[in-house]
């Protein structure tokens, strides 16, 4: 099942969090091939990250609006930025777990579809 078609479940902790096999399989489904050459980033093992940019700031802000959606719905943890005037950055991971989870990826997915 492709992770778009997927739920993001709650995580209250008690699970461990991706091994960096995991991570690699699941990263490998992201970034295919991404048109900018820019996908998504393993940080430290713990999160995901992604800096996307625009032609301007409306532009920008139209896009966290529409990640800020999706997240609600799908209930996870992020972190999103705006710097410059155009540029965004969105990290993702399962705080409850202090790592990744199959959430962060389905997240992560759903918001690659925006683009």
């Amino acid at each position: 099942m492709a992770l778009t078609d997927k739920k993001c479940v709650p995580c209250e902790g008690g699970v461990q969090p991706f091994t960096a096999a995991q991570i690699k399989d699941y990263l490998a489904q992201l970034n295919p091939s991404t048109s900018s050459g820019q996908g998504w980033e393993v940080e430290e093992g713990k999160k995901i990250k992604r800096k996307f940019k625009f032609k301007d700031f409306k532009e920008a802000m139209e896009f966290l609006n529409k990640v800020a959606d999706i997240a609600e719905r799908e209930n996870p943890h992020q972190d999103m930025k705006v710097f410059g005037w155009n540029k965004v950055e969105i990290e993702l991971s399962t705080h409850a777990i202090c790592g990744l989870s199959e959430n962060d990826f389905i997240l992560a997915a759903k918001i690659e579809q925006l683009e």
